[in-house]
């Protein structure tokens, strides 16, 4: 007599659904041991005024374990279970957490000593559902140092985290990165706008994943055409999480003041022509090899919708990269903070 195969696919199903409802539950309430043991030895042991004595409970202490529980239990794994109980100090939000994160997880981004980075990585790891692989290579490539988001004022962070967190919709500088790093792309050091848009088609997938979440491909130089004149936008994306389409300019050089009026009438024309009625407004990324940081600013060019960033075809090495990425966040919290100085001082003139 022959198996059904419908009835072989339905045990299946209910097998390894199982086995992925027992292997979460073990996960959420192994990830809750390890923060209540944090949280105890951070009351018991290294609240002692005697630092020295707190310090040196801990090996003590790990000892005792191993010889009870197993080498699991050392040193290390008590030290990152006090740091995660140091910085994840809320119970309720850690358990909310655990059903979604694992331990593994919490341990890569606890050693993070910026809170709105570290909320950054938990909020898109749980909104998307990022794998530990995943995670930590998002970390290595800078994710949050290259994203939008990271140079605007820290309470538009917070607000945009929160937008996350409690509606599950992400904002543009939640996605939108500068640099955008294309050395995949295998282009020399010399080569045309047309070079580097046939190397993008090539590789869209990678292009796709360095864009970032939530991206469609949809067109090639778009014909538009404006009082019996056409003009052709470089790349035509879709972002499902946005709602909206994106449009995407290549530019070889440094970023010049004519390209707000050139990415401004694709954008209306988007919106009059292309954009359905449940969508938001169209946006536009310019990409250039330099930006010029004071022209940006002065054309006010988020009030347009439109995000310029710089791409990099070749990747440099790790420290050059975390350098020039640490001075562009020092520069614009200095231009953000003479902003506030100005504004300030024009208050109290008034």
């Amino acid at each position: 007599m022959k198996l059904p195969d419908s009835l072989l696919n339905d045990i299946r199903t209910l097998i390894e659904s199982t086995r992925s409802r027992v292997a979460t539950a073990v996960n959420a309430e192994l990830t809750l041991l390890y923060w209540k043991v944090g949280q105890r030895i951070s009351i018991d042991v290294l609240g002692e005024k005697r630092a020295e004595y707190g310090e040196g409970m801990i090996p003590k202490l790990a000892n005792q374990l191993t010889v009870e529980y197993g080498r699991g239990w050392g040193e290390r794994h008590l030290r990152n279970c006090v740091r995660f109980a140091s910085v994840f100090s809320n119970e309720k939000i850690v358990h909310t957490l655990c059903s979604e994160l694992s331990w593994s997880h919490f341990r890569l981004v606890a050693s993070m000593e910026d809170p709105l980075k570290r909320d950054f990585y938990i909020e898109l790891a749980r909104m998307e559902n990022w794998s530990v692989r995943q995670l930590q290579e998002r970390i290595q490539s800078m994710l949050y140092e290259r994203s939008a988001i990271s140079k605007k004022p820290a309470e538009t962070i917070q607000h945009d985290l929160k937008i996350l967190r409690k509606e599950g919709r992400q904002t543009p500088d939640l996605i939108f990165k500068d640099p955008y790093i294309l050395d995949f792309l295998g282009l020399n050091d010399h080569y045309h706008e047309k070079d580097l848009e046939d190397a993008i088609l090539r590789e869209m997938e990678q292009f796709l994943l360095e864009l970032g979440s939530g991206f469609t491909f949809v067109a090639r130089q778009k014909r538009i055409q404006i009082d019996d004149e056409d003009f052709y936008i470089d790349l035509l994306f879709y972002n499902r999480k946005l709602k909206r389409l994106v449009a995407i300019e290549l530019k070889l050089g440094a970023f010049k003041a004519e390209y707000k009026g050139q990415m401004e009438l694709y954008l209306r024309w988007l919106a009059r022509h292309d954009q359905e009625s449940d969508e938001n407004p169209p946006l536009g990324i310019i990409l250039c090899a330099d930006k010029k940081q004071e022209q940006i600013e002065l054309l006010e060019l988020d009030q347009s919708g439109i995000h310029v960033a710089e791409y990099l075809t070749v990747l440099p090495p790790r420290e050059h990269l975390q350098q020039r990425l640490q001075r562009s966040l020092q520069n614009a919290r200095q231009r953000l903070l003479g902003y506030r100085e100005a504004n300030s001082h024009d208050a109290r003139k008034k």
